[in-house]
C-alpha cells in the first residue's frame, strides 16, 4: 500500500481488525516517514455500474452516498461508524439486487428511506436537494407529506 504522504510502497500493517459490522477490515499502516494512516478493505460482490438521469453511466462510487448522507446529517450529532453501517447496507442491498445497472433514482429512494428512519431533519435536507426543492412551497408540501407518513 502506498503512502498519501511521501508514496512510498513499502508501508506496513501495524494492526488489523474487522469492523463493527463485520463488512470490512480496518488495518493501521505505518511508513518510513513516520506517518500513520488507516486502510479499508472491503468485500465487493460485483462490479456497479450507475444509469444517471440523462442515461449517462458512471462506475459505481461507494464515497458519494457516504459524502451525501454525511452532508445531511452535518451537525446533527450521529456517530461516523453509524452512517458506515447505513452505506454498508445500502450498498449490500444494490449488490443483491442481481443487477450490474442501478438508476439514481433507486440510490436516492434507498438513502431517502435510510434517513426518514434515522433523522427527520436530515431526511428534509436530502429530500431538499434530491428532488430539486426551488421554493418555500416546496418544503410545505413535503413536510406536509412527512406528517402523514
Amino acid at each position: 500500500m502506498r503512502c498519501p504522504y511521501c508514496s512510498n510502497e513499502d508501508t506496513q500493517v501495524k494492526d488489523s481488525r474487522p469492523t463493527e459490522d463485520n463488512t470490512a477490515i480496518r488495518r493501521r499502516r505505518f511508513c518510513e516517514c513516520g506517518a500513520r494512516f488507516t486502510t479499508f478493505e472491503r468485500i465487493q460482490l460485483r462490479d456497479l455500474i450507475v444509469l444517471k438521469k440523462n442515461n449517462q453511466k458512471e462506475i459505481f462510487d461507494r464515497d458519494k452516498i457516504f459524502r451525501s448522507i454525511s452532508l445531511a446529517l452535518r451537525k446533527r450529532n450521529i456517530e461516523q461508524e453509524k452512517i458506515e453501517r447505513i452505506v454498508n447496507g445500502i450498498v449490500r442491498r444494490l449488490e443483491n439486487l442481481g443487477e450490474t445497472e442501478i438508476k439514481t433514482s433507486l440510490i436516492g429512494e434507498l438513502i431517502m428511506d435510510a434517513l426518514f428512519n434515522l433523522d427527520q431533519v436530515a431526511y428534509v435536507r436530502f429530500a431538499s436537494v434530491y428532488k430539486n426543492f426551488r421554493e418555500a412551497k416546496d418544503f410545505e408540501d413535503f413536510l406536509g407529506n412527512l406528517e402523514e407518513k
